[in-house]
């Protein structure tokens, strides 16, 4: 199944979700953003996620925003790997 969302990599840990959605929406309409929060520290991770309503706006994204700068740092933008919640962690 495919998923109109794309990883969002190497954000300034002060960046906010809707920082992450003004950003995306020059790339077309952004349904949800998302930024990862360390649940023991409450703060950001440096990652997140944005989804799309199409994949030619995912691509447009990545063209536009893979590698720009945002808030001082080069964002690394690509397409979300889909999780297998079937599958068993490994150790």
């Amino acid at each position: 199944m495919f998923e109109n969302k794309l990883y969002v990599g190497n954000i300034s840990y002060t960046v906010k979700a809707d920082d992450l959605k003004e950003l995306f929406a020059k790339a077309g309409t952004v349904v949800s953003a998302t930024v990862i929060i360390n649940k023991l520290t409450g703060k950001s991770k440096g990652f997140g996620f944005v989804e799309m309503t199409t994949p030619e706006e995912l691509d447009a994204a990545i063209e536009m925003f893979n590698a720009y700068e945002f808030m001082g740092r080069p964002l690394t933008v690509n397409y979300a790997k889909p999780v297998h919640k079937d599958k068993a962690p490994s150790y």
